[in-house]
């Protein structure tokens, strides 16, 4: 395949997560459902949580289009799909006076014999990351690779599936801010969407840019709504790009790649239970500016 031909089939590929987001969000909002998906936000103005399944669905699509064998297809299938469905129930639980809370809530509420809604999005992503990252592996060969123990291909497994539902995580933590996650998930797409060519080490990685691709497309077509705070991405949506971003990363890096990964997504969730990322945003100027950067003003 020429470079000319890739170029176009993934400027195909982009525009067809962009329309697919616009169009989902857009059909969700003229739904049934419509009303159930609204919610106030931090101003105290409604808005609608329709972009989160719609850019589940356009993100997914591309990803699983852009696969370059069945069994990415149906990695990514299995974690943005999984992720952004758990992340809604979460949402619709929170409307409903869900009240456990961070990792102790999550822990108080099942001491008490009620598992939230919250950790059943934690186990529904964590197992769909488990899945998703086996698959990876298999796709590439690692899997079944007699050369290595039976214990280290399982621990790689292990995480890539921590980085799958650690990098879900962390996306969820910005969204407390109009646009705040899309560019965060924007940033750090950017440098997996390069496209490794044909010669790359490991047979997921052209997947794995795709996928990186396809976020970043769905990212951009939602984001000016999302800005103008008429839509918001709601767990489901962050949870779902937080995750095919995780799953892009491991397509395209090795055992020591998402070790790293893992230890910094386990700091940053870490970090979150004692420091606000929007007080840190808010006193450093250079993140203040770009968080606030195409912002409707008040």
């Amino acid at each position: 395949m020429s470079q000319l031909t890739r170029t176009v089939g993934r400027a195909f590929l982009g525009g067809l997560a962009a329309g697919g987001t616009i169009a989902a969000i857009g059909a969700v909002r003229r739904s049934k459902w419509a009303a159930e998906l609204e919610r106030v936000n931090h101003k105290g103005d409604t808005v609608s949580l329709a972009e989160g399944p719609g850019i589940t669905v356009g993100a997914t699509a591309g990803a699983v289009l852009g696969a370059n064998s069945p069994a990415y297809a149906v990695a990514a299938a299995t974690a943005g799909l999984t992720a952004g469905a758990v992340g809604l129930y979460d949402d619709m639980a929170d409307a409903k006076g869900e009240k456990a809370k961070g990792f102790k809530g999550h822990i108080g509420a099942l001491l008490k014999g009620r598992m939230s809604a919250g950790l059943i999005k934690v186990v529904g992503i964590s197992t769909a990351g488990l899945a998703s990252a086996a698959l990876i592996d298999l796709a590439n060969g690692e899997l079944t690779d007699e050369r290595r123990s039976k214990v280290r291909r399982l621990w790689n497994v292990g995480v890539g599936g921590g980085v799958i539902a650690g990098t879900a995580n962390v996306i969820n933590l910005f969204d407390l801010r109009p646009g705040r996650a899309l560019k965060v998930v924007t940033l750090a797409a950017a440098p997996l969407t390069r496209d490794p060519g044909p010669d790359a080490r490991r047979r997921t990685a052209a997947g794995g840019a795709n996928t990186a691709l396809a976020v970043s497309s769905a990212a951009g077509a939602a984001m000016a709504d999302d800005l103008d705070g008429k839509t918001m991405l709601g767990d489901g949506g962050a949870n779902a790009l937080g995750a095919l971003l995780g799953l892009a990363f491991i397509a395209r890096t090795g055992m020591l790649g998402r070790h790293v990964a893992l230890a910094g997504v386990a700091a940053l969730i870490a970090a979150s239970e004692k420091v606000s990322f929007t007080k840190v945003i808010a006193e450093t100027p250079v993140l203040r500016e770009l968080d606030e950067l195409g912002r409707t003003k008040s």
